[in-house]
């Protein structure tokens, strides 16, 4: 990996971190493209550049997060099962589903047809997340869980849920952002942690690179997520992850992306 690749990845990070699409699942796919080896300094940049565009959440929504308890508490409830189930599985996920272009595939396809069947039968919701009960938040961080498989899409996962227990489709996005901070940055972290043998001298360089891109293009498209699916919903998102699965799979049969 070199500098551009770094700035790449994290432009890809930030700009699918809040829509439906897969985030990490981009990452593997675009590093095939532009043929990287997923080796363990790769995979681990995967997990840990998401910190990056996790920061503009808190930049943009400190204010409901620390200076409202009942939103700590909310979001809090809906991180833990998630994180329950990220520490159960890490070494799994890591070492089996992380960099596998099949699985992601496979999950952009699964997910867009889900994402278009949940748009289709769960678009009547209208209740904010600011209602939401601690139980129906647990319930989301269930949904937000599945998330682990690269490919299924962390904010993709959470709207679901919240489109199950009656948020509008705005709103069930907002919610993800919020429930993203201690996520996917507690996940970034750990992996930090865990890896941090694997970030000497110029992969450090690197990955500050990625950080600063993923935060970076990720501020400039959180309210434009929110834009999109007010104005369109998600069906194209399902559509966006079917066609996407497809050109890589006729890639990939071709030989391009090997």
């Amino acid at each position: 990996m070199n500098i551009k690749d770094a700035i790449l990845l994290g432009i890809v990070e930030g700009i699918t971190e809040f829509l439906p699409v897969s985030s990490t699942g981009h990452m593997i796919l675009v590093a095939h493209l532009i043929g990287l080896e997923h080796g363990e300094f790769l995979k681990s940049f995967e997990i840990a550049v998401q910190l990056g565009a996790i920061c503009s959440v808190f930049l943009l929504y400190w204010r409901a997060l620390l200076l409202s308890k009942r939103t700590f508490i909310q979001v809090f409830s809906a991180f833990l099962p998630t994180a329950i189930l990220g520490l159960l599985l890490y070494s799994f996920v890591k070492n089996y589903l992380i960099g596998n272009q099949w699985v992601v595939i496979l999950t952009l396809t699964v997910g867009g047809l889900f994402l278009m069947g949940a748009d289709f039968f769960l678009n009547k919701g209208k209740r904010d997340w600011k209602d939401l009960s601690f139980r129906e938040c647990i319930l989301i961080g269930l949904f937000q869980g599945l998330a682990l498989i690269p490919g299924v899409s962390r904010s993709g996962a959470s709207v679901m849920g919240g489109l199950a227990v009656g948020l509008s489709r705005e709103k069930a996005l907002e919610f993800s952002f919020l429930v993203g901070l201690p996520t996917v940055g507690s996940a970034s972290l750990f992996e930090i942690y865990k890896s941090y043998e694997t970030f000497q001298g110029q992969e450090v360089d690197l990955l500050t690179i990625g950080f600063i891109s993923a935060f970076v293009s990720a501020l400039l498209t959180m309210r434009f997520a929110l834009y999109l699916v007010r104005r369109f919903g998600l069906w194209p998102f399902g559509v966006y992850r079917i066609v996407l699965a497809l050109i890589f799979l006729v890639g990939m049969k071709g030989g391009g992306y090997a």
